[in-house]
Formats: structure tokens, sequence, C-alpha cells
């Protein structure tokens, strides 16, 4: 039922944009054509990718997971310590409060100065994505039941143990919950890193294409970062699932 509701969408857009007949909003067909000639009508050894695709798609798709991963262990770390620690956590509350109050997109400007290229879309990617992981992360720790830990204590579990064994798989579905929204926000401001100091890459292709007054160019950027976006969650879902089969187990018990 799903395919049926987007395959009835795409015919309804297909037979509403031929209607229209307006150059700036082409039909799925033709943006499709003019997916398959940007990037995928290239030899099958290359998996189809043409050398549009390898100097721009896949530039994009390593910054985002790098900029990613990297808020990752950086919001994971901190936000577990912070959630273990009462004191800690009321010196810099009101820091993190500030700091995620602060929208991404602004702080461009800032970066350009202080950094250049692949820094400056690893600063912007990683100073938005940081702040749900963190956030989750404290909150997580902060609630694991007191029990579990008193009891790892009493059967004699060091402090590193305690964390491996009890406070981490405990807090991992809020972790997963925070790494889930900001591999979405990664994706978004791998874009604008682009746009505003790219020179190759899904955002500064996109950029190109308007400039160029090639619509169906933007809105085939735009119908990639779509599909990106869908394989990316569907990916993370899937792992979860995996990592999180205790809990759901333990749900449904």
């Amino acid at each position: 039922m799903r395919l049926l509701v987007i395959a009835a969408m795409l015919v309804f857009w297909e037979l509403v944009a031929r209607g229209v007949a307006d150059l700036d909003y082409p039909p799925p067909t033709t943006i499709v054509a003019r997916m398959h000639d940007l990037w995928f009508s290239g030899p099958a050894t290359r998996l189809f990718l043409t050398d549009e695709a390898m100097a721009n798609i896949l530039p994009s798709v390593a910054r985002m997971f790098s900029g990613w991963l990297l808020a990752a262990l950086v919001g994971i770390v901190v936000g577990v310590f912070l959630g273990r620690s009462k004191v800690a956590i009321d010196y810099v509350n009101a820091l993190i409060e500030l700091g995620r109050a602060i929208p991404p997109p602004l702080l461009i400007p800032l970066f350009l100065v202080l950094f250049q290229g692949l820094r400056l879309q690893l600063a912007t990617i990683v100073f938005g994505v940081v702040w749900p992981v963190l956030l989750n992360s404290i909150d997580g720790a902060r609630a694991v039941d007191r029990t579990y830990t008193e009891t790892a204590k009493v059967f004699g579990l060091s402090r590193a143990q305690r964390l491996g064994r009890v406070v981490i798989p405990a807090a991992s579905p809020k972790i997963f919950a925070g790494l889930r929204l900001s591999l979405s926000l990664a994706l978004i401001l791998m874009v604008i890193s682009e746009v505003f100091g790219g020179t190759n890459g899904i955002g500064y292709q996109l950029l190109y294409a308007q400039r160029s007054s090639d619509a169906p160019g933007v809105w085939a950027a735009i119908a990639l970062l779509g599909v990106l976006g869908f394989l990316v969650n569907s990916l993370f879902l899937l792992a979860e699932r995996r990592v999180l089969i205790w809990h759901r187990q333990a749900g449904g018990a």
C-alpha cells in the first residue's frame, strides 16, 4: 500500500507538471532522466556512477558520515560523563542550553574565517549534530535505575565495568534516538556547508545548477538528497533493531 501511494503521487505530479508546462517545475520523468545523465550513466565497473557522481556524491557522503561520527563520539562520551556527574552538569548546563539555541547556519560566516575547505564543512556538521546526541546521552545516563548500579557495585564491578556493562546499555535506547535525529541533521548541514563553502558535493552542484538555470538539475539534486536521506535512515533503523533487540524483547516481556 505504501508503494501504491508513492506511485499515485508520482503519477499525479507527472500529470500536473505536464499540464502546467513550466520549465521551473519539470515532471518526475524529466528529473529521473536528468539524474541518470548526471550520476548514473557510468560504466558497470563503477556501479554505473559517472565522473560527476564520483566527484560530488561520494565526497558529500564521506563528509556527512565523518562529521556525524565525530559528533556522535563527542556527544556520547561527554553526555554519559555529564549524566553520571551531578556536579558537572550543574556547572555546564547553562552553556549547553546556550549552545543548542544557536542555529548552526548562523555560524558559517565565523567558520569561514576560522576554517577552510573540509574543516569548515566538518565544523558546521559537528556543531549542529552534537546537541541531540549530547542531550539524549545525558538524559539516558541520568535515567539509569540506581538499583542496577548498586547491584553491580555489590557484585564487585569496577567503575569502568559498571559504565560499560550497566550504564551505557541502559542508556542506549535514548542514545540511539539522538543518533537517529542527528543523522538527519547531518544531511541537512552537509548541504548547507557545501552551498556556502564548498567546491564540490551535492550542495555545490545544486547551487551550480541553480545559477545555470538548470531547473531539472536542481530538482535532480533535491530528489537525490531525499533518496539518500531515506536510505541512510532505513539502514540506521536496521542497525538499531539489531543492536537493541534485547530492549524490544524486554519491552515485549
